[in-house]
């Protein structure tokens, strides 16, 4: 894999398109040191982003929520995310638009720092192994749990909230698993280290965690969307982690993720079902304009 500070191409940089190699930030910028800095990750389906006008509009409260006044418009937005993946001619990638504190003061406040904002695009395929996709992902249990939401501005895609889905996900890869299953601060469920989860009882109904601590993804409400459409009952509620035994099925959702079954939390199996492998096929089916 080339690294990503040494691909081609341009990448929308301050309302400027800017070679890849030349994309860079001073070592003292705010973000890095304070991370000052929220974003975003949205996929492109054969040449098209997939609720762009909602991923961006999650970036602007991110960046509100964060104190930063973001120097554009959403329309501005938008039209630089298709400008650069039309001029990077991606058709199934990525979209990474990023936001940050600039360098002009170096201390925990950073009123008159300068909000600077880049957009990145790039061809990708899964974020898991296509096998695992369709044999089910393993997830082991993290000791780091979400931080409870008077903490953290929990509800917004800020760079700092990742740091412990980083340690949770090398643990988890280290003991033999793909990812990692975070608890909230009371204990309970809440969702993978960049998706959130989904169970299914023997009855058929679905069961998801109240996304009160964590994000409510936008391929999150999606599914929920395509599930209800057919029938299927969700039940948004606290899930604890003495309940696993009692599901039949697993499965995690988001932008990169997309649907993704889950066969086993730690000791806890699952199978990949009929109706998991149906929502994900009708989210195909939604994202690709089938």
């Amino acid at each position: 894999m080339i690294p990503y500070d040494k691909r081609s191409g341009k990448i929308w940089y301050n309302n400027d398109l800017v070679d890849w190699a030349d994309a860079k930030i001073h070592i003292l910028n705010h973000g890095l040191h304070y991370a000052s800095c929220v974003f975003e990750g949205e996929r492109v389906y054969e040449s098209s982003i997939f609720k762009l006008e909602e991923h961006t509009s999650r970036l602007f409260y991110s960046a509100k929520r964060m104190g930063m006044t973001i120097p554009y418009t959403e329309n501005d937005i938008n039209d630089a995310s298709n400008k650069i993946i039309s001029i990077q001619n991606v058709e199934n990638g990525y979209v990474r638009p990023t936001v940050w504190r600039g360098s002009e003061m170096m201390a925990i406040s950073a009123q008159q720092t300068k909000i600077h904002v880049a957009i990145a695009t790039w061809e990708w395929g899964s974020y898991f192994d296509p096998k695992l996709k369709v044999e089910g992902i393993k997830l082991n249990i993290s000791n780091w749990r979400r931080p409870a939401p008077n903490t953290i501005p929990w509800d917004t895609k800020a760079s700092g909230l990742y740091m412990i889905c980083t340690l949770s996900k090398h643990e988890a890869e280290q003991q033999g698993y793909t990812d990692s299953l975070m608890l909230d601060h009371e204990g309970n469920v809440a969702e993978a280290t960049g998706a959130n989860i989904f169970f299914k009882d023997q009855k058929g109904e679905i069961h998801t965690p109240i996304p009160d601590s964590f994000l409510d993804g936008i391929t999150r409400r999606t599914v929920i969307d395509i599930a209800q459409s057919k029938g299927i009952k969700i039940n948004q509620r606290k899930i604890s982690p003495s309940e696993l035994p009692s599901f039949v099925g697993c499965f995690l959702t988001g932008t990169a993720a997309e649907v993704t079954p889950v066969s086993c939390i730690a000791n806890n199996q699952f199978k990949v079902c009929e109706t998991i492998i149906d929502l994900n096929e009708s989210y195909q089916a939604l994202v690709r304009k089938k």
